[in-house]
């Protein structure tokens, strides 16, 4: 029989990696509501029609569909298979989809629950989603995103309180010289404007965004593939060496697009939230103005945030969102603005293992094993683990009465730092022998002075 295994894209974590990712769930969940967003949990698919389209072109392509199953697969479309739409058929075969990200389902859900909420909403969602992309080193097909949001609400200051949120989970994790990237879509709207590329927006927003990929050449070949003049091109070539801080980038654009309303709409409000950011200050993270950051997501309308690790870890962008003004008004719901940011969970997990930033506590399981010497001493170590546990110490019972040499390696090999020996002396006197597997150290112990250590 063939050794079995699972999809391409995907994973199974041990009991390590759970913990080490419980860790960095809990410090986020825990800023999240500090800052006052509230859980909520949506479907892992959706209708197909309520994702489709709301992701660009490529977004779209990387759609799970789900296959429609019984009587429901009659309405496969054969003629457009023998005419070779090849796109249609297979939308004749699906009406449901995994989630592509946890953005527009939050919209579909406020517009359907609109009547219970209290606006501004704030909500946080942990949760995976499936993309159909190519797996590589930090790039999965399944993975959890952590995103909090908030609509009702056009305020700037919501914007620079997201900041604050992803600098207070980096410095939490201890991440330093994480950069928060920012740039705002009206900008990069002005800038078409200015070089007569209004009509290309999307393609030129796409292409920019690849810069750090494809390079500056790269970025060109694909500006130019897409209809748009290599004339327009040079007119943008300033943003391919935009240097300088935050406040020379921000004059520099002012400069860019002075005949731009949109475009200068887009710098104040950027010298908002950098001015203010700066003011209040940052505690471990960096912000960076980056007027190449263009996220190919459509829905995005003023600020768009991309988050790098440290320099000193290769690795693609561990966090990002934007605001978007429209994006409820394709569900039906009008003027409703939000602004939300996402963490990613699996690349921030590769960045904290490669630094060797999780504490030594999170891959501890139990703090105390408690040896097997036989029925009666078995027994009389249980209710003094169920004591323990009262008091929320992770204590276990090795299961079986067996040779000492094998208890010591399993309790060496979980990683549990002391063992527990209760044999007729100890039940006698009412008394505890605890060794230190990390030490070797032996003690003899009452239950308080037991309780004590284990705490």
């Amino acid at each position: 029989m063939a050794k079995p295994g699972i999809p391409k894209g995907t994973r199974d974590f041990s009991p390590i990696e759970v913990s080490k990712r419980q860790h960095i769930i809990q410090i986020i969940k825990n800023n999240f509501e500090k800052f006052g967003y509230q859980p909520i949990e949506t479907p892992s698919f959706e209708n197909s029609e309520t994702l489709m389209g709301k992701y660009g072109e490529e977004g779209d392509r990387l759609i799970f569909k789900i296959l429609n199953s019984g009587d429901k697969v009659k309405k496969a479309d054969l003629n457009a298979l023998e005419n070779g739409n090849l796109a249609k058929f297979s939308s004749s075969l699906s009406e449901k989809a995994l989630r592509y990200d946890l953005t527009v389902p939050f919209a579909r859900y406020v517009v359907q629950h609109q009547s219970e909420l209290e606006f501004p909403f704030k909500r946080y969602q942990i949760q995976p989603v499936w993309r159909a992309d190519n797996p590589q080193k930090g790039r999965f097909r399944e993975f959890y995103q952590c995103d909090a949001d908030v609509v009702g609400s056009t305020s700037l200051f919501q914007e620079i309180e997201l900041v604050q949120l992803y600098d207070s989970v980096f410095t939490e994790l201890g991440l330093e010289g994480v950069t928060i990237k920012i740039n705002n879509r009206k900008i990069l709207s002005g800038i078409a404007e200015v070089i007569g590329a209004s009509d290309k927006l999307i393609d030129f927003t796409v292409a920019l965004d690849k810069l750090d990929k494809i390079g500056e050449d790269g970025v060109k070949k694909e500006m130019l593939e897409k209809g748009i003049s290599a004339e327009a091109i040079e007119k943008v070539q300033p943003l391919f060496n935009f240097t300088g801080s935050i406040s020379e980038k921000i004059n520099q654009l002012s400069e860019l697009l002075s005949a731009s309303e949109e475009g200068k709409k887009g710098v104040e409000e950027l010298q908002f939230i950098c001015e203010k950011v700066a003011e209040l200050g940052l505690k471990k993270s960096i912000l960076d103005l980056d007027v190449t950051l263009a996220r190919g997501l459509n829905y995005y309308t003023g600020a768009i945030f991309e988050v790098a690790p440290p320099k000193t870890v290769a690795m693609g962008s561990i966090g990002g969102g934007g605001r978007y003004d429209d994006l409820t008004g394709i569900f039906g719901l009008k003027n409703m603005s939000g602004v939300g940011i996402s963490f990613g969970l699996d690349r921030i997990y590769l960045v904290v293992e490669e630094l060797n930033l999780f504490p030594e506590t999170v891959t501890t399981s139990s703090k105390a094993i408690f040896f097997n010497y036989g029925i009666d001493e078995a027994f009389y170590s249980m209710k003094i683990i169920s004591q323990l546990r009262d008091e929320n110490i992770k204590v276990e019972l090795y299961p079986d009465k067996a040779k000492m040499d094998k208890q010591f390696k399993y309790a060496e090999k979980r990683l549990i730092p002391f063992a527990v020996m209760i044999g007729n002396n100890e039940m006698e006197t009412q008394t505890f022998s605890v060794k230190n597997l990390v030490s070797g150290d032996k003690l003899t112990l009452n239950f308080e002075e037991l309780k004590d250590l284990l705490q």
